[in-house]
């Protein structure tokens, strides 16, 4: 009898396994993904990444928030990298937790020494209630439809970092890692870390696979402290190799570099690569061609304006990106709701209104037909002005979604013409203004207008029409086809006037 109970409580766990269907690429588009059947594109501004390690951190207000605001990603880290006060000059930072609020997925000894007051760490032995927090933070993202990607190392950026690792020498009862921070992520010269970091993964991966709502990201930044790319390679084979025999398969993300760079040869198994501070996403066309996922996952450094990380947003979406998480500093241990107000010295921003701002984008991009849509390079008729940059994507003569970017915001009103190569059609177009998405812009705009129509001289094929709505900083435009007709492949421009605003 208990034979066969305990055969029927397997079988029912294995099903749930099975019944996840993790977040993949979209078949038919694998520049997006695919989650429960539908075509999704991850949008966030979330925390700085301590939501698991920092047991002072309420994720459920966290995630509450994030779902309340309608975004649907968040990024956080293992454990196995921590940061101390004062780093970075991050207030309240989610990274730093206080005096014995560390959480990681090795138990500690009763040894003590640790460096930064407590007991040394078991690199063999697993911190049950870490990997119990864990899934109950994945757990509570999937309920509230977030995906969370899960980066499972960092590199050592300062000595000090390194001094406060649990893989540390002086930090685990294990005499493992008397090496300098540039050699713990190495295949030959890490001091014996390989095996501890390999293990860790295998933990990791077999304990979150019933959970469909994951990604795994194999370093941060590992451009810094000397981390080897046959490492990052050899750590995408343990998560292939630890899923070879689960239910369920997750994808792979790799963090390339900050900017832009051309991949090259990259690991079969990664899925998404992600880049840092992609403004302009001048990376997303250098590497459109390798048919997978384009990811801007981290921003900041340059200010705590709304505006900022709104428009990078804006910008690598509608480049052909698939994946935005601004950093969001106003989620801290004490405002986990995310109304802290980064001061000046923060290195990035964050805010209520913003995270709202954010949201338009995720909205209009599920306006959107996206999966049948690519980057749109001959759309745009006529060059722009210098402080102007302008993306779009099409599926030719059906749907089109246009931002144009304002850098420079200037005082006064100064009259644009868009100038675009649409078939000739029957099309509605749309204007939104990104930061209020006042719904007077819609209202304000014609519903449709035919182009290239023989039977009406006004709107033949070359004359266009101009359409007025005033522009505040950037603005996005969206033209979707109503109605094709005999003159569909005669090409035609269409002047969209738009008044820009500081």
């Amino acid at each position: 009898m208990k034979t066969r109970f305990s055969a029927l409580v397997l079988l029912i766990c294995l099903s749930g396994q099975l019944s996840a269907q993790p977040i993949a690429l979209h078949p038919e588009n694998p520049h997006y993904f695919s989650y429960k059947g539908k075509p999704t594109v991850l949008i966030t501004s979330g925390e700085h990444y301590g939501a698991v390690l920092n047991l002072d951190f309420d994720f459920i207000t966290y995630l509450n928030t994030l779902q309340k605001d309608g975004l649907n990603l968040t990024r956080t880290f293992t454990g196995a990298y921590r940061e101390a006060p004062g780093d970075f000059g991050i207030e309240n930072n989610t990274m730093a937790p206080k005096y014995n609020r560390y959480s990681c997925p090795w138990a500690k000894s009763e040894q003590d020494g640790y460096a930064l007051a407590g007991k040394k760490f078991d690199l063999s032995r697993w911190d049950d209630a870490y990997f119990k927090r864990l899934k109950e933070f994945v757990g509570a993202a999937e309920q509230r439809g977030i995906i969370v990607e899960l980066a499972l190392f960092c590199p050592f950026y300062e000595e000090g970092m390194w001094s406060i690792s649990p893989m540390y020498s002086f930090n685990n009862v294990n005499k493992l890692g008397h090496i300098g921070r540039n050699d713990v992520y190495t295949l030959d010269k890490n001091g014996g870390l390989l095996a501890v970091q390999e293990a860790m993964v295998r933990k990791i991966v077999t304990e979150l696979n019933g959970f469909g709502n994951l990604l795994f990201e194999i370093c941060n930044e590992p451009y810094f402290g000397g981390v080897q790319l046959n490492w990052q390679h050899r750590i995408a084979d343990v998560i292939v190799e630890a899923e070879k025999n689960l239910p369920n398969k997750h994808l792979i993300t790799q963090n390339i570099a900050n900017g832009a760079a051309q991949i090259e040869k990259p690991h079969p198994a990664v899925s998404v690569f992600n880049f840092h501070y992609a403004t302009p996403p001048k990376t997303v066309p250098l590497n459109y061609g390798l048919n997978k996922v384009i990811g801007d996952n981290e921003t900041g450094f340059r200010g705590t304006a709304d505006s900022t990380y709104r428009k990078e947003g804006w910008e690598f979406l509608l480049a052909g990106g698939g994946l935005y998480n601004n950093l969001d500093y106003s989620f801290t241990s004490v405002l986990p709701d995310g109304t802290y107000q980064p001061g000046p010295k923060s290195p990035g921003g964050g805010s209520p209104a913003l995270r709202k701002q954010l949201a338009v984008l995720k909205d209009f991009m599920y306006s959107l037909d996206f999966v049948r849509m690519k980057p749109d390079t001959v759309l745009l008729a006529s060059p722009l002005p210098a402080n102007l940059r302008f993306h779009a994507l099409g599926e030719t003569g059906k749907q089109y979604g246009i931002y144009v970017y304002n850098r420079n915001h200037p005082k006064r009103n100064e009259p644009l013409t868009l100038s675009l190569n649409l078939p000739g059609g029957r099309y509605r177009i749309t204007y939104v203004e990104p930061e209020t998405n006042r719904p007077e812009a819609a209202e304000k705009t014609p519903a449709f207008r035919r182009f290239g129509d023989p039977d009406n001289p006004r709107f033949r094929s070359g004359s266009g029409r101009n359409f007025t709505y005033p522009m505040t900083g950037s603005h996005w435009v969206r033209t979707r086809y109503l109605n094709k007709g005999a003159w569909i492949s005669r090409s035609v421009s269409t002047g969209i006037l738009i008044t820009s605003r500081s």
